[in-house]
């Protein structure tokens, strides 16, 4: 396991849990708008910390946490994952995982073995636009698809999550993405923040008033889509 760093506290990465959120470092996919980019192009190096030394942060803090977020950079690329969450679960804690969705077996796994109580994948675009979105033209659309429906099918608690930008989507795009997503538990559109440390600099945001309207295209497949960051 490769970790970037841990924010102590958070209210809002994981729903209805005082929780923290663990970083990994590296991802397979190079979306432009990613605001992690030190962690997702692995240029962290000084920042990083050992698997045990979270551990340790881990334990010192069960009686005031109650969940782990374990985010990226993606965290099923990391090796030794299996076991840090096993560790992460025997200490009571329940357990977060971001995904961009590239990983179905080994996110089956971890679902499988217990370790994972909610999921939260980013759905980037329609799979027209997926990998300019991805920023990596070798990204396996059915793994994708694969992940998308495992989560439909109820495996696991879940949500879906897509982030807007303003040069990226459309009112096309959005449309065709949902269709896919039809009749999945939860859906959130993310207002695309410039967080100053983007892959891609020139990525441009859109108004709410868009936002809006992409939400009601959505509804038409999700009805239970809500907004994010507006």
């Amino acid at each position: 396991m490769i970790i970037g760093g841990i924010t102590n506290l958070t209210l809002l990465d994981y729903p209805e849990k005082v929780a923290c959120t663990v970083f990994t470092v590296g991802c397979n996919f190079r979306c432009p708008f990613c605001h992690n980019n030190l962690l997702v192009c692995g240029n962290n190096n000084g920042a990083q910390i050992t698997a045990e030394e979270a551990l340790r942060f881990l334990q010192k803090r069960r009686n005031v946490l109650e969940g782990m977020c374990l985010t990226g950079g993606e965290p099923l690329i990391q090796h030794g994952v299996e076991d840090f969450l096993s560790r992460v679960k025997a200490m009571g804690y329940s357990v977060k995982l971001d995904t961009n969705g590239a990983f179905p077996d080994r996110l089956k796994l971890l679902v499988n073995m217990g370790l994972i109580d909610y999921v939260a994948m980013d759905v980037k675009n329609s799979f027209e636009r997926y990998t300019q979105t991805a920023g990596c033209s070798a990204a396996d659309l059915d793994k994708v698809a694969q992940s998308v429906e495992y989560l439909k099918s109820g495996a696991a608690d879940y949500e879906f999550r897509t982030t807007v930008t303003g040069n990226l989507h459309d009112e096309h795009s959005i449309e065709d993405m949902a269709q896919r997503l039809k009749g999945a538990k939860r859906l959130y559109l993310q207002m695309f923040v410039n967080s100053g440390d983007l892959i891609d600099p020139s990525t441009i945001g859109c108004d709410a008033e868009t936002m809006e309207r992409y939400l009601q295209i959505v509804r038409k497949y999700v009805p239970t889509a809500e907004l994010r960051g507006v």
